[in-house]
Order: C-alpha cells, then structure tokens, then sequence
C-alpha cells in the first residue's frame, strides 16, 4: 500500500528547505522533504566561506550559517525532513519510491512534488582531457569538502582548470591552508565567475587568470606530476606552439555544474536542452501534472539568495496547486517567452497569462559579454520591457521582472534580446 501525502520535496538543500517553508505557510502542512544526505542543508554546508544572505536576509552569512536560517525555520513549522533517504523513482502520476536504512523501501503517493535536487559538477570524463589517470584530479567540490569538512589537504602545488566560482573560491582557500596555487586556466575568454571572487579571490592573492587556455596533457602515472597548458582559438582548439608545462601535485577542474535530472526523467519531464532542467511555466510547473521544480536542479544559479526567492514560489505555486484542485480557472492564454539574440535561454519558457497572480521572474543568460547594451523584451514590435546595460557577461544571471498588467492583452510569443552598441 503507498502512504500518502499531500507534497513531497525532493532534496533539503536551500531550495527544498525555502519550498518547504513557503508551502506550509500557504496551508499545506502535510509535507515531506526527502534528503539523501545526514542532514539538511545542501552543499551550503561545505561552503563555510561569506557572502551568502545579502539579499534574503540584508546581512553577510556563511554557508552553513545560511542554511542554518532555513533549517530553524523548518524546525519551528514541525517540518518533517527525512534525511537519509534516497528517492530511486517518480512516476508521472507522482508515485515517489524512496528507500532509507531505518524505513526500508517505501511506496509514496503525493498530491504534488516539487524538485530541488541540485546540481553535480562536470568530472573529468565529460571535459575529455587526454593523459593517464594519476590521483591528484578533483572536482573543485570534491576538494572544498575535503578541506572545509574532512580537514584534509588534497595537495600543495595546485592548477585550476575552469573559472567557476568554486573553482575561484578553492584558489583563495588552498592559498590560505598553505597550498601554492599557480595559476586559473579558462578554456573560454571570459571568466565563468562572479566578477566579485575574480577580484577577491584571484587578484587578492596574486594568482594569475589565463583566460583561452586549457589543459591539453596530463603527466604522472599513479601520482600527478604536472600539466600541460596551451592556448585555445576562437573555436577551443589548441594552438600548436603555445603549449607549456607546469609542475604540481593537484589539478582542481571548475568546469560547470549539470543539474540533477535522473529522476525528472523517470517522471517523464520534458527538458530544456540549454539548461539541461525541466522546461517550466511561470508557476514553475514542469510538463508532468503536479510536479514543480525550482533551484539549481531547473537552471545554475549564481546566487543561494536567488535559489531561496525562486523556491518560495514554488512553494507557494505547489500549495495553490492542491488547495485549488476542483477550482476552475480562466480559459488559459499560454504565450512562449523566446531566446532572442544574445541569449542563451529563458526560465520560464512559457506562462498562462490569463491566471498570473503574481510577478513573473524571467531569468536568463546571455551567450557573450556585451558592453554598452540594452536588453529588450517584445511581443514583436511591442517593447514590454526595455534596460540599457554597461556590461551583461554569461557568468551572471539576469533578472526582469514581469508585471501582470504589462502582459494584459498580449497574445503573442514574447522575446528577450540583447540589442549591442545602444548605449
């Protein structure tokens, strides 16, 4: 027999815990987190460095100083949050098969699911990086847990592939416990950080960013010697004569994060080939019945702050959902929001304008950096929304704001574009 419940949460990190908080508040009170980890919090427990919390709550937190916050609140609705507990499956009718050690395999039946599973980074085997395979290779994640959780110190000499914004932070933390960081290779030619960990992170502490380059050897056969490094054309292929070689006992790759959609699949959600997330609406619904998603789990974001904003709403959309079941609303009106020039992609990609109650959050990135430009949004010559910019780069999320009454009468596909050299 499948137990029932009325919203089951996949994942207690930072969005599954703001979802959880935003739906009890909206009524539903029969609700579960399931968590994989000991314990809730996401990977904002390893993260023991600030910056977190400026926006949600208007003051400099860590990592787990941040979760903490949520997980309190969660704790003072009587929130349930199964740790320990691994979801295998969802079904398109949101049958949820979770197994735990104290439980065992269970059969769960929910009214609505909301995703908030998170983000891997991208190993090794996907970046295609000739040479052997010595120990010394980590994902930056990998070496940030070591470090900030194990007290373990993965090396001493270190090259970082990849200018992510962890890869960043773990250059000035491997600095500080000692460790003598060489240098910051991009493969593209702009950094995949926050301008923000460029400048605290690398210029700080005197570590050189070398942007077009990237990793083309490896030497070392069971422990890592060194790496060679060569600059990449336009196209990211290596320039034959700019190849050089850098000693070092660690090599940390930084090289982007892939949501975390095994399970969407099993629900048979349709995904979103830029983002690899679930293609959603402006409730954050994806295409299964019942099922939301909201977090890095439906695009990465730059922000924690902006993961909590985005998983209230998902929340709050959730609760709707079953409080509404039975209600009928008004003839939908669905309208596409397109990637026009300049953009990589839109969440949401589709909204029902005839039943908006709330602001629409229209997230983005753009492909390249674009100085002196505007971004415009437009049901075709109609300017919805229009904002010059001094610079966008695709390290940094966009946000627009959509007000129902500027959607009000539009029944056609709406674009967002970067329109260069307008300022």
């Amino acid at each position: 027999m499948a137990e029932h419940i009325s919203l089951a949460i996949i994942g207690g990190g930072p969005a599954g815990l703001a979802a959880a908080v935003a739906a009890y508040d909206s009524g539903i009170t029969d609700l579960v987190i399931f968590e994989r980890d000991s314990e809730p919090g996401g990977i904002l427990n390893q993260c023991i460095h600030n910056g977190f919390g400026l926006h949600t709550f208007k003051e400099e937190l860590t990592g787990p100083e941040y979760a903490a916050r949520f997980i309190e609140q969660a704790k003072e609705r009587g929130i349930n949050c199964e740790t320990g507990s691994m979801v295998l499956s969802i079904s398109p009718e949101r049958e949820i098969t979770v197994v735990s050690r104290t439980k065992g395999l269970r059969i769960i039946q929910a009214d609505a699911v909301i995703l908030a599973m998170g983000c891997r980074e991208r190993p090794r085997g996907a970046l295609n990086i000739p040479g052997m395979r010595p120990q010394g290779i980590y994902t930056a994640g990998t070496a940030q847990k070591l470090v900030n959780c194990e007290g373990v110190m993965p090396g001493k000499e270190v090259v970082i592939l990849g200018s992510g914004d962890i890869g960043l932070i773990m250059a000035r933390r491997m600095t500080l416990e000692g460790a003598h960081v060489k240098l910051v290779a991009e493969l593209m030619p702009y950094s995949g950080g926050l301008k923000r960990n460029i400048v605290q992170c690398l210029d700080d502490y005197g570590i050189p960013l070398l942007l077009s380059h990237t990793v083309v050897d490896i030497k070392g056969k069971r422990k890592l010697e060194g790496v060679t490094i060569a600059e990449v054309d336009s196209t990211g292929t290596p320039i034959p004569g700019t190849e050089e070689f850098y000693e070092c006992d660690t090599l940390l790759l930084s090289c982007g994060l892939i949501p975390e959609n095994e399970l969407s699949l099993t629900a048979g959600i349709t995904i979103n080939g830029a983002t690899n997330g679930p293609v959603v609406d402006e409730r954050l619904a994806t295409s299964a019945e019942g099922i939301f998603a909201c977090g890095n789990v439906l695009h990465v974001h730059d922000l924690v702050d902006f993961v909590s904003e985005e998983a209230a709403r998902a929340g709050r959309n959730a609760a709707k959902y079953i409080n509404d079941k039975g209600k009928k609303a008004n003839a939908p009106v669905l309208v596409k929001f397109i990637a026009g020039n300049g953009v990589r992609y839109t969440v949401p990609c589709t909204a029902d304008i005839a039943n908006i109650e709330e602001d629409i959050h229209l997230r983005f990135r753009v492909r390249n950096v674009y100085k002196g430009c505007t971004i415009k949004v437009c049901e075709g010559k109609n300017v919805l929304y229009s904002k010059k910019k001094r610079i966008t780069v695709p390290s940094e999320m966009e946000d627009i704001v959509l007000k129902p009454d500027m959607l009000a009468g539009i029944d056609g596909d709406i674009t967002v574009s970067i329109e260069e050299g307008s300022i």
